[in-house]
């Protein structure tokens, strides 16, 4: 590995631009946001250094050994998160980024692309939410916010065009070929003409993005994917932490042979987590099921447990797999949970595999004939979610579960699972003391829903329904209560309690906004009075 000669960021975007740099399967997906952007290229033209990078020189006959992926371009939080699969057909050697890659995607957004993030308090299920930005330099005033340096901001074209005078789109410096063309545009520019700073800042920024060799990086020839793995560890061992997903994503890549597994593993997590009211699994959830519904003997989280044999059957396995995961996030769906509200992603893992052993099929969800096993699935999921049994210790209480499942026959067997857990110190039996905590949950905690669930079984759970307060919140203020009679003392104690369980109940979505409503409209009237 020998240091090479700097190159200018410019050069660097168009290697991206042209494909000349693209990703190894072992990186993980962009994950800055809008201000560390914003604060890149703070840093670039106050002259900060940024940090060197390190690439990997993939000789001609290794190209179709690995996977490689293009970087983000314009990213997209709702429809544009993951890498795309690059084309390698004819491509004869590559540069694969083996360091650097948040930055230099961060580069290509601010100078070339555009980032879409969903605005704040905005409805996830609405393009609309999610308004295209670019990035601008303010070229009339400093950053008073960020100890001196220049204001940087991702707008919309509505947002720039409030104060068009004031913003510069930094991806137009890319076309600039020299010092005159950036006084060309000062000139065209009227309202810029004596202003020190607007001239200053463009000048500058000119040279650290189309001058200055600025981007400091180092080269691996090498061609052993074990030593490529070992120097891409050791140089992400900072900053954002290396998952365990993101190495053995890597491994399986490289490993199955008829499917694409980042592609297959990310493709499945999004599925999963649209279905129903939307639900929060990642990577690691669906790699962690692929060893409990193998049956593979070790289901803890290392790189020994990814063997090429395990990949081979994993693969093999892959259809059966996403088809019962699947099916048993709609099923805890159907019992009302969403990511809010189920407080542990592994606890879907022994439904699946219930289901995978039992071959329950899609007319599990909703027969009657399963209705039983249903509300037994659904009593044991409640209880283990609030005694926090996948808490600690959770390979030992996936591999105790998958033993009791495996080793009966019939509906779910929760004497089984249950006596199995107690010989493991986690049982999911409450004492009379650990039901008064759970009575201590309040309105909109996760472990809230749960307690509700169980205290009103009869309800369709595959409709919206809504925490509720029984007595409206409103109602318990201090001066309400008091014209009401209630001494200080006990109107303490009761707005103290109001987001309580006891006074908490499950109603529809749809009643209970119109109840809302009401309430408002209720409120207004009583203070026009």
């Amino acid at each position: 590995m020998s240091f090479q000669t700097p190159i200018t960021i410019a050069e660097a975007v168009e290697g991206i631009h042209t494909k000349k740099y693209l990703l190894p399967a072992i990186q993980r997906e962009f994950v800055w946001n809008t201000h560390q952007i914003e604060q890149l290229f703070d840093s670039i033209l106050r002259g900060y250094p940024i940090g060197s990078f390190l690439f990997w020189q993939v000789s001609p006959e290794r190209v179709g050994d690995y996977q490689f992926y293009e970087f983000v371009r314009d990213y997209h939080e709702k429809s544009s998160r993951h890498n795309p699969k690059a084309d390698l057909h004819g491509v004869q050697g590559l540069t694969a980024v083996l360091d650097g890659q948040q930055r230099l995607t961060s580069l290509y957004i601010g100078l070339r692309g555009s980032y879409a993030n969903r605005t704040k308090g905005a409805w996830r299920s609405n393009d609309g939410s999610f308004p295209v930005r670019r990035l601008y330099l303010d070229l009339l005033a400093p950053d008073d916010d960020w100890d001196g340096g220049y204001n940087f901001k991702f707008l919309t074209v509505e947002e720039r065009n409030r104060q068009p005078e004031r913003w510069f789109r930094v991806g137009d410096v890319l076309g600039f070929e020299g010092h005159k063309d950036v006084n060309r545009y000062l000139n065209t520019r009227p309202d810029l003409v004596g202003v020190t700073f607007a001239s200053d800042a463009l000048f500058d920024f000119y040279e650290a993005i189309r001058v200055k060799s600025v981007m400091n990086y180092y080269l691996e020839k090498g061609q052993d994917l074990d030593k490529v793995l070992n120097i891409f560890i050791r140089v992400n061992s900072g900053g954002t932490q290396l998952s365990y997903s993101d190495l053995l994503l890597s491994v399986a890549t490289a490993q199955w042979k008829r499917l694409d597994a980042r592609e297959e593993i990310t493709r499945l997590v999004d599925e999963l987590n649209e279905i129903g009211q939307g639900f929060r699994f990642d990577r690691d959830f669906v790699l962690k099921a692929c060893l409990v519904l193998t049956d593979l003997q070790s289901v803890v989280f290392k790189v020994t447990s990814f063997t090429r044999e395990n990949m081979t059957l994993i693969e093999d396995s892959w259809p059966r797999i996403e088809e019962y995961l699947k099916r048993a996030v709609a099923l805890i769906s159907s019992f009302g949970f969403s990511g809010a509200t189920l407080t542990s992603a592994n606890s879907a893992i022994p439904i699946a595999y219930y289901l995978m052993k039992r071959e329950r099929g899609q007319q599990f969800l909703d027969a009657n004939h399963a209705a039983g096993d249903r509300a037994t699935v659904k009593r044991w999921l409640m209880s283990a979610l609030l005694k926090g049994t996948f808490g600690d210790q959770a390979d030992t209480v996936l591999s105790t579960i998958r033993g009791a499942i495996a080793d009966t026959s019939g509906d779910f067997p929760v004497d089984e699972i249950n006596a199995r857990l107690i010989r493991v110190n986690k049982s999911v039996r409450f004492e009379p003391e650990e039901i008064d905590v759970l009575l201590d949950a309040k309105y909109g905690q996760r472990q809230a829903f749960p307690v509700l669930a169980l205290l009103y079984p009869s309800l369709d759970y595959r409709n919206l329904f809504h925490q509720d307060h029984i007595h409206p919140k409103s109602k318990f203020t201090a001066k309400r209560l008091q014209a009401a009679g209630i001494d200080d003392a006990e109107a303490a104690w009761l707005m103290a309690r109001v987001n309580d369980i006891p006074n908490l109940q499950m109603l529809e979505g749809a009643p209970n906004v119109e109840k809302r409503s009401e309430e408002h409209t209720s409120e207004l009237q009583s203070r026009q009075y």
